[in-house]
């Protein structure tokens, strides 16, 4: 009996990224670097979006990626997240029956809110998941300007 990988939604994720390129050609999304264009995911990790008072905070399950294997860049208001979960090899003489988490590449894009302070962001792993904090620009208090007369 051959080992097999058992990927339940590997369909369903194809057809989701096709309805997304289809959509974003046309309605002229072409905002993208050449080289996002052709960039190719195995996985999509889940992410936790919320937002305080004075930052953003972004987590992402990336259970069994090491933090060195994750890309955190942010450019023209973008923040992308990117890196890859490294497979182990797997033999049936080794006792596995079914293989069924996912390794390979991984890539996700979000476009930041004005109020973002792209300096400060910063990005920590643990126990799997990677915790992006992002900073609100201080808010800007209205000042009395004189009138000279």
């Amino acid at each position: 009996m051959a080992l097999t990988t058992y990927e339940p939604w590997s369909l369903m994720n194809q057809l989701h990224s096709e309805i997304n390129r289809m959509f974003d050609h046309r309605l002229g999304r072409y905002n993208y670097s050449d080289d996002d264009s052709v960039v190719t995911t195995d996985w999509v990790p889940a992410v936790d979006i919320r937002e305080q008072q004075d930052s953003f905070i972004l987590k992402a399950d990336l259970p069994g990626v090491d933090p060195k294997d994750i890309e955190v860049t942010m450019e023209n208001g973008m923040l992308t997240i990117r890196g890859e979960r490294r497979s182990e090899e797997t033999r049936e003489s080794d006792g596995y029956h079914r293989v069924e988490r996912i390794s390979g590449q991984f890539y996700r894009r979000f476009t930041l809110p004005d109020t973002a302070d792209s300096e400060g962001i910063s990005a920590r792993g643990n126990n799997g998941v990677l915790e992006i904090t992002i900073p609100k620009h201080a808010k800007t208090q209205p000042r009395k300007i004189n009138v000279e007369h």
